[in-house]
């Protein structure tokens, strides 16, 4: 990305395609808004206190003794970048974080919302970790009007965003209770088994549970029809080969010499995570890569559908955690995938009980769409009403 020229370009569309109103100036941010790197406070130095301690994530915790009085903005220097902080009393701002060290006379909060308004990433420079270059922040022109205008333009915005934010929560709160009623179904079913449900160790249910060869395979940088499956690929019942690693035919028929696999099989993730699981829907030429099993069902006695849903159920799931091992990176051993204890009813009743939770679980994504939908133009809103505030719109 070219910062430099970014910059440039951005400061010049807004001092050209603003009509200000009377009383407004355009000058350089740096004129408005004067930024400075906060301070070190070495952690045996942190004694317990009431002062925020902004980071570049924002205020993590409270110390005895401030360097800035309040109220003051911040936003993150390095490590985290992008957030602005609002702070109504004084507080110590840690040398990852850029504070306001002089307003210039304007109104407080008419700065905090003015440096939300900008996507400040485009500041940062750095090949490493990326670091806020505050030259480049105070040269962006900006458009200021006077102090009882911006006086007016906080109340306005602060009315607005109180708003929203509880428009966010509220939708926040529904989108988490709509994914809260799925695991509660799914949960009751298996926890509360009715009459006829025979519990097996799964290897029993299952035609093969195959795990993956010992080692990694070697790939190949072009596409091939050859592809490898890894645990990243196996996320909330899903099996997603659209991102895969390549291999030529030669290695494909080696790692797949015990077994290939087919459409319909449920693969679960021993480690890094350990315990995600899904469903293969395609009938690409794919392989196991490492720390993956695979299971295929016996049809005249197990629902696959139904295999799915109880591998992601708290009773198979707290098994699974039961078997971990390793002292810093959890895993589950290959013998123990086949030792799981699977309880499942007569398949009539297993194909009904798949079709309830298939319907579920759609009406769930339905929800879930539309609260992130409304989530999203919430955001689109804040950014509506900045760009309004901040060009005389309001």
């Amino acid at each position: 990305m070219n910062v430099i020229g970014d910059r440039e370009r951005g400061s010049a569309e807004q001092a050209q395609g603003v009509g200000l109103k009377k009383g407004w100036q355009t000058k350089k941010l740096g004129d408005v808004a004067t930024l400075q790197r906060g301070f070190d406070l070495p952690t045996q130095e942190r004694t317990d206190g009431d002062i925020p301690l902004v980071t570049s994530s924002g205020i993590t915790d409270t110390v005895d003794k401030s360097a800035v009085h309040g109220p003051g903005v911040a936003t993150g220097r390095s490590g985290s970048i992008g957030k602005v902080f609002y702070i109504d009393q004084d507080f110590w701002p840690l040398n990852t974080v850029l504070y306001v060290k002089d307003f210039h006379g304007n109104d407080t909060r008419f700065i905090f919302y003015l440096l939300r308004k900008f996507d400040l990433n485009r500041f940062a420079t750095g090949t490493g970790v990326p670091t806020l270059n505050r030259n480049f922040v105070h040269d962006e022109i900006v458009n200021v009007p006077s102090l009882p205008e911006q006086q007016r333009i906080v109340a306005l915005l602060d009315e607005a965003f109180a708003g929203l934010a509880a428009a966010k929560a509220n939708a926040e709160r529904n989108l988490q209770n709509a994914r809260a009623i799925f695991e509660s179904h799914l949960q009751s079913v298996f926890s509360q088994r009715g009459d006829g449900w025979v519990e097996k160790r799964i290897e029993e249910w299952c035609d093969s549970v195959m795990d993956c060869v010992n080692k990694t395979a070697p790939v190949v940088e072009e596409p091939t029809p050859f592809k490898m499956i890894r645990t990243t690929n196996v996320r909330n019942g899903l099996v997603d080969v659209s991102t895969v690693r390549f291999v030529t035919e030669e290695i494909y028929k080696i790692w797949t010499r015990r077994q290939i696999p087919q459409k319909g099989d449920v693969i679960l993730t021993r480690e890094a995570p350990m315990g995600e699981v899904g469903m293969l829907l395609t009938n690409d030429k794919v392989f196991l890569g490492q720390r993956l099993v695979s299971y295929r069902v016996n049809s005249a006695k197990l629902d696959n559908q139904f295999l799915l849903f109880a591998l992601q159920s708290g009773d198979l799931q707290s098994q699974i955690h039961a078997k971990a091992s390793g002292s810093t990176v959890q895993h589950m051993r290959v013998p123990d995938t086949k030792n799981l204890l699977l309880a499942a009813p007569p398949l009539t009743t297993q194909r009904q009980v798949v079709e309830h939770l298939i319907s579920l679980r759609e009406e769930t994504q339905r929800l879930t769409r539309l609260y992130e939908r409304k989530l999203a133009a919430l955001e689109e809103l804040k950014k509506s009403l900045l760009h309004q505030a901040f060009n005389g719109e309001l």
